[in-house]
């Protein structure tokens, strides 16, 4: 499927509710001309159902009515039969009408049709409205864009966006492209993309992404993406098509309906047979009817998986989720995962008494601004950091995988790795081999020795903490780090499997061996550089995929902010969904059906209040099931209940 982006019709925000989530959409969006044609033959096959119950009409007038009012659950049903090898609702009640009617009972069968009629138009009307709603959840881009060139400042369509193009957006306007802002400054709410509530400030170089909200200031924006391409719409397509994905359990409902149909056909033929009695026979069939088991388990997906995206998590589909409610190990890729994956300077020794702290970071600082290393990046801002001003080296020389030399207020400075010290003829001291280090020579000595730490990203360790609670027995690191940096980061947040220096097939080796001990795995990882081990996993799980194309096709999950809580609240939709099915099949078709068929044997309903009867579960699971569209997810919840498994 190939979901064209949602479009407002300016670059005006769609409107929001009190809690900032776009407007209910109401019956009337909703309506078109087929839904019409629809009402206007419940209108008129009621009528006339009502007239031959009053003796107004003849019999000849009763059975055309049925005919006109079968007809659209007739087509359906053996549409559904031929091409689908699916008896369903439509079946049932054409089949239970035509039994009622030739039966004698044809009152009894035209108010069922009229009544079943009806359940079909508000269950289909509400579907529809639930999909409705679900794209007014996640947002809205506009269709026209303030395009900026040589000529001017002109609104044009949004089809005629190239790359490139330059789009000026004014507070309170959505932002219609991705792109990098050239121009301006302005507080961005990226809540459609990422979930997350503040506001982010963006200037010269920012991105940004089509569907966002300009709260404040104005922009200059150089379209990278437009239309289709965008990762709103691209968000927008990944949620409509995980519809189609069914979870196991909902494959199992569709293939308990299959063999629940032999079943209860033997059932009404006996009950037809010990009887004789047309009635009951017709009453049996609408609470034998496997309809809600349709229904119990298709809206449910679609609200939890739209909730989810709203909140910036992308589940690629229904068994994805299910999968994530009944994992019990969850592994980690460290870095850019459990960390920030950016190394800083984690302290400074001082080797030669004749210089202090300040001056190592002062030399050191000044011999690193012009390199492009990661690690003279970190030493250039702990300096900066720490208020030093960094002069300009009078000579600089980048030395390919050792380091740099640079003079420095007449000093000759060297700051690099073993390698540099060796190829200068300088002893190495002793020092943890495991260690990141960077030393510091003056004028042919060792000054200082500068360690390095990757920092673990902020709330990591509580994030693990929730998911132990929520039943996830196992918390394992998979890294190709070394073995010291790998359990340094374990201890500081609390997972006690460490497997380290691996390459990108021992990731998948590891993940097979917890599969074979009878785990189900879950792979957290920073996008595309763990794919091999995303894809091994139960459940490959991808962070920090905001705009990143590739990524966001390559997991089962993907997280569009680097926050780890967003995995804590993923199971909690995950295993609130099936809870939710669960009320569902308990309510919805074993409470009422049961009591149905049993009062229906004992003579205490017929036909009409069976029918009436019947809109109760309809109604039901169609509540319970959208509610997942705007109940609170409490996490915390997951600690009270963590313990407690979804399937009994």
């Amino acid at each position: 499927m190939t979901a064209d982006p949602i479009v407002s019709d300016t670059g005006k925000s769609a409107p929001q509710s009190r809690e900032g989530r776009p407007t209910k959409v109401g019956f009337g969006a909703v309506m078109n001309r087929g839904r019409w044609v629809e009402v206007a033959r419940i209108v008129v096959v009621g009528v006339f159902v009502l007239a031959y119950a009053r003796h107004w009409v003849p019999l000849g007038v009763l059975w055309a009515t049925v005919g006109v009012g079968l007809y659209p659950l007739a087509k359906t049903g053996l549409t559904d039969l031929v091409r689908e090898h699916k008896i369903g609702t439509e079946i049932f009640v054409t089949f239970a009408t035509v039994f009622a009617v030739i039966g004698g009972e044809a009152v009894a069968g035209a108010v069922l049709m009229t009544i079943i009629l009806f359940a079909e138009f508000i269950a289909d009307l509400n579907t529809e409205r639930a999909r409705a709603s679900i794209k007014g959840l996640i947002g809205s881009v506009p269709k026209t864009a303030r395009l900026r060139d040589e000529g001017g400042e002109r609104v044009v369509d949004i089809d005629a966006i190239r790359p490139g193009d330059v789009i000026l957006v004014r507070a309170g306007e959505q932002l219609p492209v991705d792109g990098v802002v050239v121009g301006g400054n302005g507080a961005v709410d990226e809540a459609s993309i990422t979930g997350e509530p503040t506001p982010k400030d963006k200037t010269q170089d920012s991105t940004v992404f089509a569907g966002t909200i300009l709260q404040a200031g104005a922009l200059d924006v150089r379209t990278e993406r437009a239309g289709n391409d965008t990762t709103f719409a691209r968000i927008v397509s990944l949620v409509e098509d995980a519809e189609a994905a069914q979870a196991p359990i909902q494959r199992l409902a569709d293939k308990v309906a299959a063999w629940l149909i032999p079943v209860v056909v033997v059932f009404l033929v006996i009950v037809f047979i010990a009887t004789r009695d047309v009635r009951k026979v017709v009453t049996l069939m609408i609470f034998t009817s496997p309809a809600e088991l349709g229904l119990a388990t298709p809206m449910v997906m679609i609200s939890a998986i739209a909730r989810a995206a709203r909140s910036g998590v992308l589940v690629k589909g229904g068994l994805h989720l299910e999968a994530l409610a009944q994992v019990d190990t969850i592994v980690f890729d460290k870095t850019g995962t459990l960390t920030i994956g950016r190394p800083e300077v984690d302290s400074i020794t001082v080797l030669d008494p004749a210089y202090t702290e300040i001056d190592i970071a002062t030399l050191a600082a000044a011999a690193d601004r012009r390199s492009a290393h990661p690690l003279a990046k970190a030493v250039v801002d702990y300096a900066t950091a720490a208020g030093i001003a960094v002069p300009e080296p009078t000579a600089f020389e980048t030395l390919d995988g050792r380091g740099v030399a640079a003079t420095v207020h007449g000093r000759t400075v060297l700051v690099g790795n073993q390698r540099l010290l060796t190829d200068n003829n300088i002893a190495t001291p002793d020092h943890d081999p495991d260690a990141t280090v960077a030393w510091v020579t003056i004028d042919g000595t060792v000054a200082a020795a500068i360690h390095f730490a990757d920092q673990t990203r902020p709330g990591a360790r509580d994030a693990i903490a929730q998911l132990r609670s929520t039943g996830i027995s196992r918390v394992a690191m998979l890294t190709g780090d070394n073995t010291a940096a790998a359990h340094q980061i374990a201890s500081e947040l609390g997972i006690d499997e460490v497997f380290a220096d691996l390459l990108p097939e021992h990731k998948v080796d590891a993940i097979h061996t917890m599969q074979r001990d009878g785990h189900r795995v879950a792979m957290v990882g920073d996008g595309i550089n763990d794919a091999p081990a995303l894809a091994t996993a139960d459940v490959g799980i991808a962070m920090g995929v905001g705009g990143t194309q590739a990524a966001l096709e390559a997991a089962d999950i993907a997280l569009l902010t680097n926050d780890l809580s967003r995995i804590v609240f993923a199971r909690a939709i995950a295993r609130r969904a099936y809870r939710t099915i669960k009320e569902n099949l308990f309510v919805g078709v074993g409470v009422v059906h049961v009591l149905g068929i049993i009062a229906a044997l004992l003579g205490l309903i017929g036909p009409v209040q069976a029918a009436t009867i019947h809109l109760g579960p309809d109604l039901v699971v169609f509540l319970n099931s959208t509610k997942l569209l705007r109940v609170h997810i409490d996490t915390g919840e997951l600690e009270r209940h963590g313990s407690k498994p979804i399937f009994g």
